[in-house]
């Protein structure tokens, strides 16, 4: 038998998921719901954000024919529009589905199964937070939510206080894990990482403020301030004076400048974006919530953890620094800030907390992939400079006007390309502790990842033609979370399916006595 199903929830509020005729038949019966009136003030807003460049010309239009009623048309538009959306907008939580009604002009319904929902993210900008909104957003784990905002469910918005007991409800399929020191007793949730304003430091240390300052420029030009600020007095009397200075001199105070405003943006945004940051950790679900401004909660699901990735991308590491992301089941990993447990922050901290979520200790050290992955290394780093070198070579015999400048940038290139060969070389690895496998590989943007064995769902060993010349293979590791598989990059052929057998018993053991052949 199934428990009674409420009838006429109120807003933000859900009936426990069940399944069966009875269930799907009072869900029927269930009224559909609006979003909170106090939107009608928010989503005016919001277009006009959107629209400002129509809003913009719409009061340039009515200042130079003298009819200010153009700004007051747009206006009026946007705000019948906003009254639009909140009428034609409905949403139903049942003990089955959670549905969405939505489309002025074209009407959608997007129904969403209870047992498919792998994420709730609760978002809130300065104005919902102003009016006690919140944007809650219901996530599958499925393809079909890239497409666009027709297969997102949004509720936008609704309000705060309803929010903590909805997201509970939604997400109240999977029991706690249990813990036997205290059995019976109710998890409590207990705080792994806390933001420290110390942390900005490393917000340079990446390129969100060089893509801010080239999106700045480009926004504009597009709208046409580019090309009056480039044609203004003191641009031009700067300008006059770096031509005085010489080129070297001009462009190395253009990157100057260029690394200083990039760098205070950055700083800046990971501020607003990152602020306040808390990870907390009750054994049955991470709660990561930041923000300073626009606030963002995001709740992930241990029973669909699969593991961990640190990201060092070179400068975070050459400052002791790293980023952490939880490997999640129906998180796909290029979603901004989905799987996020700790942004740029120091690697001692980034371990301590993997080493909390994934209740297991870090593994110090990798193995190494031996002499054969260290020369594929410098040859696929080296080959392409040395061709460039013949050429400049070969250019100078034919009477070319090749100078020194040519043949020492050759030679920079040439340092450069072996000590990025060398440092793939160090962070070439993995590791098959119990019930795990640790990989790591990369140089300008390293990660090590670290997958829980049962959440790799196949096996794969391949060869290019120059692996099977070198002896070696790459491994990969497939699961339905996170990036969708993860490589043990240039391993010895003869130790593949050895591994494979490890983290998998029985997984690999008929190919373990059939090694593939090396060229």
């Amino acid at each position: 038998m199934t428990s009674p199903v409420p009838q006429s929830p109120g807003p933000g509020t859900a009936p426990p998921e069940e399944s069966g005729p009875e269930a799907l038949a009072a869900e029927q019966e269930q009224p559909w719901l609006r979003l909170d009136k106090r939107m009608l003030l928010v989503h005016p807003v919001d277009e006009a954000v959107k629209l400002l460049p129509v809003l913009l010309i719409s009061v340039v239009l009515g200042t130079q024919s003298g009819n200010h009623y153009w700004g007051l048309i747009a206006l009026a538009a946007l705000v019948a529009y906003a009254i639009a959306r909140w009428l034609t907008t409905s949403y139903r939580i049942g003990p089955v589905h959670v549905q969405l009604r939505t489309g002025v002009f074209q009407r959608t319904l997007l129904s969403v199964p209870r047992n498919r929902i792998r994420s709730v993210d609760v978002e809130a900008g300065l104005l919902h937070r102003v009016l006690g909104l919140s944007v809650v957003r219901i996530g599958t784990g499925q393809r079909a939510e890239k497409a666009g905002d027709s297969a997102r469910f949004e509720l936008n918005a609704l309000d705060s206080r309803l929010v903590p007991a909805l997201r509970e409800a939604l997400l109240s399929s999977t029991p706690p894990a249990p813990d036997p020191a205290e059995s019976g007793s109710v998890p409590s949730a207990v705080e792994i990482a806390h933001w420290s304003p110390s942390w900005v430091r490393y917000a340079p240390l990446s390129t969100t403020g060089v893509l801010t300052v080239a999106a700045a420029v480009g926004l504009a030009f597009q709208y046409g301030l580019g090309e009056s600020v480039a044609d203004s007095d003191t641009i031009d009397t700067g300008l006059d004076l770096l031509r005085g200075w010489g080129t070297a001199v001009a462009v190395t105070v253009g990157v100057v400048a260029l690394v200083a405003v990039a760098s205070v943006l950055a700083c800046v945004r990971y501020l607003l974006t990152f602020g306040n940051l808390t990870v907390t950790d009750d054994r049955r679900v991470l709660h990561v919530s930041h923000g300073l401004l626009r606030t963002r909660q995001t709740t992930l699901d241990r029973a669909r953890l699969r593991g961990t990735s640190v990201r060092e991308p070179l400068l975070l590491r050459l400052a002791g620094a790293a980023r952490l992301d939880a490997v999640m089941t129906g998180v796909s990993a290029d979603k901004q800030f989905s799987s996020m447990l700790l942004p740029q922050s120091p690697r001692h901290e980034v371990h301590r907390v993997e080493s909390l979520v994934l209740s297991a200790l870090r593994v110090p050290n990798l193995t190494g992939h031996g002499p054969a992955a260290r020369r594929r290394r410098y040859t696929r780093a080296l080959v392409p400079v040395a061709a460039v070198a013949v050429a400049v070579g070969l250019a100078d015999v034919l009477g070319a006007p090749i100078g020194w400048p040519a043949w020492t940038a050759v030679a920079v290139v040439a340092v450069a390309a072996a000590a990025l060969a060398h440092d793939r070389w160090l962070g070439l690895g993995h590791a098959t502790p119990p019930g795990r496998l640790v990989t790591r590989h990369g140089s300008l943007d390293r990660g090590t990842h670290t997958i829980h064995a049962d959440g790799i769902v196949a096996w794969t060993v391949r060869q290019t033609f120059f692996q099977r010349r070198a002896g070696v293979a790459t491994v990969v590791a497939a699961t339905a979370a996170g990036t969708g598989h993860y490589d043990v990059l240039d391993l010895p052929a003869d130790q593949a399916w050895t591994l494979v057998e490890t983290v998998t018993p029985g997984a690999g053991d008929i190919w373990a006595r059939r090694v593939p052949e090396s060229g």
